[in-house]
């Protein structure tokens, strides 16, 4: 199932719930001159090092390895096939606004600029039980309250990973406000986007909200992207209820975490 199919599957749910709600009604010691010199000598070998090369990008056969597997993860399932559905070369995304083409990208499954290698995987999660005595409305939402995830890893070289991050932080920024992008013929709003609190154990890392709008529906997509060296992961999400109850859903975190523990 496709991100846009899952969009589209939430909003037909939300239109049938709605649809029967209304029927129904540190510290300083030691020597001051000893401490200036060796704050001296560690300037000067600082100035006399040289500049950090940048991270090796890892072989395709490496990329493979570390990609998310279902033994990685405790819930959902892990498809090691992504369906052509998913699998969205990057050239067919357009965006409405230039600046904005990375965010585009992210959201589409696709990775930014031209890796040396790229995998991907996808992530859904696990059915959800209605609770004793709901209604059938929520019986509905219940039965749709599943996250997607499309999993991209994407390696560089030459410190393309560094520029590629900076690409997508340069966009959360400067498409707050709102964007479009396409794919073929299907055309995703977002009303806004919002930088949320990133996740720790990577160089780099992102947290994003953005706020799908869809004929006035408004829902909340979530994506993740982190750098790990030479290697950038994106995990961009949805959830079919959101649309159908407008409330904030759990972006399952423990995908991140499993995934920098892969990349080391």
């Amino acid at each position: 199932m496709s991100l846009t199919t899952v969009r589209r599957a939430g909003l037909a749910a939300a239109v049938a719930a709605l649809a029967l709600v209304v029927s129904a009604c540190g510290s300083e010691s030691g020597d001051k001159a000893g401490d200036g010199a060796a704050t001296a000598q560690a300037d000067k070998t600082a100035s006399a090092s040289p500049a950090a090369a940048p991270a090796k990008a890892l072989s395709a056969a490496e990329l493979e390895k570390a990609a998310l597997a279902q033994a990685d993860v405790k819930s959902g399932k892990v498809f090691t096939k992504v369906p052509l559905q998913d699998d969205i070369a990057q050239a067919k995304v357009k965006t409405d606004k230039a600046e904005c083409a990375a965010l585009g990208r992210l959201q589409a499954g696709t990775y930014e600029a031209q890796p040396a290698a790229s995998v991907k995987r996808s992530w859904l999660g696990d059915l959800k039980k209605p609770a004793a005595g709901a209604s059938p409305e929520e019986a509905l939402v219940a039965g749709i309250d599943r996250t997607k995830v499309i999993v991209t890893l994407a390696t560089y070289a030459d410190g393309g990973a560094e520029k590629a991050f900076a690409a997508l932080k340069a966009a959360s920024t400067a498409c707050a406000g709102g964007f479009a992008y396409t794919v073929g013929s299907d055309t995703t709003k977002f009303s806004k986007v919002t930088v949320t609190d990133a996740p720790q154990g990577a160089d780099e890392a992102l947290a994003l909200t953005l706020m799908m709008d869809a004929d006035g529906t408004q829902a909340p997509w979530k994506s993740v992207v982190v750098r790990k060296g030479a290697t950038i992961a994106s995990f961009p999400s949805v959830n079919m209820a959101t649309a159908a109850t407008g409330k904030e859903y759990a972006f399952p975190a423990e995908l991140v975490q499993a995934q920098l523990a892969k990349l080391g």
